[in-house]
């Protein structure tokens, strides 16, 4: 049987995006998003809590995020929930779990266009479409080394 990993996250950036390039010159941009979710428990109290999460964008939609998001920015963002181990400056081995998004919805935040071609004040949100399947680009196999080299783990 075929299992599905499927995320579906709306939240806002926690930190700038950092864009970088593999050493074959593909695009990859890595974010912080916190989500988070409110209700009263049994005696009436507000109850909040919030999740963080590592967000890895590769070529285009990587390009698009480093271009129009910023720490603040809400957005919807959709992917694969991935965990990798690395090994640390100390030599000590980590593991970090990662959403490698697929689809993003640039949201409206009031205080940036998102889109070039949006008009000022906009509450549009643009759909940032993954490429057409006939057109998928898949970035090369990338190694543990780039891995680390590119998000300085």
């Amino acid at each position: 049987m075929r299992g599905i990993n499927k995320c579906i996250l709306v939240g806002n950036l926690t930190r700038d995006p950092v864009l970088k390039e593999t050493t074959n010159g593909t695009a990859v941009c890595n974010f912080g998003m916190a989500t988070g979710r409110q209700w009263k428990d049994k005696d009436g109290q507000s109850q909040e809590d919030v999740q963080f999460h590592n967000i890895v964008l590769w070529s285009g939609l990587a390009q698009t995020a480093s271009k129009y998001l910023h720490k603040g920015s809400p957005v919807y963002i959709e992917g694969r929930i991935t965990t990798r181990k690395y090994t640390n400056k100390e030599g000590v081995e980590k593991y970090i779990t990662e959403i490698i998004g697929n689809e993003m919805v640039l949201m409206p935040d009031g205080n940036k266009h998102v889109s070039e071609s949006a008009p000022s004040g906009s509450t549009t949100p643009t759909y940032v479409a993954p490429p057409k399947e006939d057109a998928v680009v898949i970035p090369p196999p990338v190694t543990e080394e780039e891995i680390d080299e590119v998000f300085g783990v």
